[in-house]
């Protein structure tokens, strides 16, 4: 019977999935019809599948809802400074409760500043050790040594550098901060003498809390390039460095910038480290020696004491950095996907 059959391929359509069979009997295609593709599926794994299904559904949906919910109170929150001092509120800097009046200008710069420039240091630092450790620069054991220390930043908590921040970083730069105050002073941002908190400690300590972030996103880009991309490049005669500069980071560019944009969403969050060692002063300076303010520095530190005006205006500036830290997520997924698609 089975040599009767013959072999031949056949192609079946079940449930709109086309199965090729090849070098198969026609009585062994019947069996595996009968035994795989045309079985009756148990109750039981059919309520499981459909129970699962339901549960991912419900999960997603608590997820936005939660979101939506966020925003709502915030801004339902702050539609009594929205109505008393509309965009005002986002361009003066008088935060005076004795008054009852309030502006968050200072706040914003200084989220805006602190992380932009926090940024600027930490992607060179994050990148390139993510360069140093994922390619034959040093020894592998070397390699893994660093790699686990960068983590280990990550695990550190934010009081303790805010602590670190107070008793040794700042003390430790204060010379070249006042460097920088009595023979550049003639410059807006070095015009304040640095006399303890600021934002350049800020600055500095929030470099320490993205870094890890950015070099851990970093190697795992690149580390995700395949390798015979790597060899091609050596065989056509490129250098080490021309190799990374031209098709490595190019090939891992779109992990990369999600990174960096994670980071900066991190840095312009951050709260109790900040707060400890930027000053929190309301009085605005475009100096990054003195004293300042981030907006969520300044819900920490009044929003447990404020009266009904004041706990509208600092609803209004979360509401200000919920959108913040939103438009950043959508710049990243849009130059993700744009960088994806050229590389």
């Amino acid at each position: 019977m089975q040599e009767s059959c013959g072999v031949l391929a056949l192609t079946c359509k079940t449930a709109g999935i086309r199965v090729r069979f090849g070098n198969l009997s026609a009585c062994r295609v019947t069996e595996f019809k009968a035994q795989y593709l045309l079985r009756s599926r148990p109750a039981a794994e059919k309520f499981v599948d459909g129970s699962f299904q339901k549960l991912v559904v419900v999960m997603a949906s608590m997820v936005a809802l939660i979101l939506i919910s966020i925003l709502v109170v915030v801004f339902w929150g702050s539609l009594e400074s929205m109505g008393r001092y509309g965009l005002n509120f986002l361009f003066t800097s008088n935060w005076n409760p004795v008054d009852d009046e309030y502006g968050a200008f200072t706040a914003i710069y200084g989220t805006l500043v602190t992380s932009l420039l926090a940024l600027v240091i930490a992607v060179p630092l994050g990148v390139g050790t993510a360069i140093f450790i994922t390619e034959n620069i040093i020894p592998l054991k070397v390699r893994n040594i660093i790699g686990l220390m960068v983590e280990l930043l990550a695990a550190i908590p934010s009081v303790v550098l805010g602590l670190w921040a107070i008793f040794i970083l700042e003390p430790l730069i204060r010379p070249f901060l006042m460097f920088l105050y009595e023979d550049f002073g003639w410059i807006p941002i070095f015009s304040t003498e640095p006399l303890g908190p600021g934002m350049a400690p800020a600055i500095l300590i929030l470099v320490v809390m993205i870094l890890p972030i950015i070099t851990a996103i970093a190697r795992d880009s690149l580390n995700q390039v395949p390798m015979r991309l790597r060899q091609a490049a050596y065989g056509v005669g490129a250098t080490r460095w021309g190799a990374i500069l031209n098709v490595i980071l190019p090939a891992a560019i779109s992990g990369i910038v999600g990174g960096v944009m994670l980071a900066l969403g991190r840095a312009m969050g951050e709260t109790m480290a900040v707060t400890m060692i930027i000053g929190n002063s309301n009085v605005f300076s475009w100096s990054l020696l003195a004293p300042g303010n981030t907006i969520s520095a300044m819900l920490a530190n009044q929003f447990g004491e404020a009266d009904v005006s004041q706990l509208s205006s600092l609803m209004y500036a979360a509401f200000v950095l919920m959108i913040l830290t939103l438009l950043v997520n959508v710049i990243a997924q849009w130059l993700v996907k744009r960088l994806s698609l050229k590389y």
